[in-house]
């Protein structure tokens, strides 16, 4: 598991609302923080630290946040903040804008100016839901200037790489319980290059990136698109590459260049085990059958999922399930 869980019911009702801002402010910069809610506050918030990137997924009611020139001049972390919102609604001002935004709209603030968060009039007693995103201005490969051009503006997470991004926010949340304290530098590294991929798709401005950085930008996308596709067992090399209109020589290319150096083929048929290794190790799984969870990610043929997760974990895909949720050896003769 990943990242540290707050949940307001955990703490006595008088103290939910002053705790859960103290826990906000060790996400984001120090704003002034105020809910009609108070008094009765819910919260829950996962804070996960991907190296030097953090990311935040949360659900709460109603609550206002307000940095001011005062509080922009006695700290200032350096960082970009980005926004994806899920469900209900929110109005934003920064650098002379002001936006409504609805679920998958995403936006962008510079610690170093102020900007106010509010709540709709009339919205009531609805939780809002999305997922924050802090990250080092000296880590997005884009001149200050060019960045600018984006804060306080409505951008959408429905489509091209902002749909990617998207997809990659909500799906941390969703695996943080399975994934592992060493997997988190590696998300961060991911995360900065989908960043800046969509700063620079949304600013056309890809020339202004590094051969490299595009390189890298193009290979999350790969890995990305790969990742929400492993369910189709048609899924292979010649087909991601005509998704991104690349050559197959040169999707090769790429995954040779990238430091895990592994192949097209080798990478997706990892991610499809390593996916069903979660799931046989999950116990809310366990009357699911071997062959399901099998076919569940893209591999359709028993035998061919059994010698893979065999050559891959040592054992057979029954004998790991009841060695992960029982803790004890299976049964000499069990099919896998």
């Amino acid at each position: 598991m990943i990242g540290t869980v707050f949940q307001s019911d955990d703490v006595p009702k008088e103290h939910r609302f002053e705790y859960w801002c103290e826990l906000m402010h060790q996400a984001i910069a120090p704003s002034h923080m105020s809910s009609r809610f108070a008094g009765d506050f819910w919260a829950r918030q996962r804070l996960l630290e991907l190296g030097p990137v953090l990311a935040w997924p949360t659900s709460h009611l109603p609550t206002g946040f307000r940095r001011t020139e005062k509080l922009v001049r006695r700290s200032d972390p350096e960082m970009y903040h980005l926004s994806l919102v899920l469900g209900g609604g929110l109005g934003f001002e920064h650098v002379g804008r002001a936006e409504a935004y609805g679920p998958r709209d995403l936006w962008v603030s510079d610690t170093a100016r102020p900007y106010e968060v509010h709540v709709p009039a009339g919205l009531g007693r609805q939780v809002l839901t999305g997922v924050g995103v802090d990250f080092p201005k000296a880590l997005l490969p884009l001149p200050a200037a060019r960045v600018q051009r984006l804060l306080g503006r409505r951008l959408s997470g429905r489509e091209g790489v902002g749909a990617l991004l998207t997809g990659f926010l909500t799906g941390l949340e969703q695996q943080a319980d399975v994934l592992q304290p060493s997997d988190a530098p590696r998300l961060g590294s991911v995360l900065i290059d989908l960043l800046s991929a969509w700063f620079a798709q949304v600013l056309e401005a890809e020339d202004t990136l590094t051969p490299e950085t595009r390189r890298q930008a193009l290979t999350t996308r790969i890995r990305a698109f790969i990742r929400q596709n492993l369910h189709d067992p048609e899924l292979t090399p010649p087909v991601v590459a005509a998704a991104h209109h690349i050559s197959l020589s040169y999707l090769h290319q790429l995954f040779q260049e990238d430091a895990r150096g592994e192949t097209v083929a080798a990478w997706i048929r990892a991610q499809r085990l390593e996916g069903a290794r979660r799931d046989l190790a999950d116990p809310h799984l366990s009357s699911t059958p071997v062959h399901t969870i099998a076919t569940r990610w893209g591999m359709v043929r028993a035998s061919d999922f059994t010698r893979a997760f065999r050559g891959a974990y040592g054992m057979s895909p029954t004998e790991y399930r009841v060695r992960e949720q029982t803790g004890a050896a299976p049964r000499s003769g069990e099919p896998g």
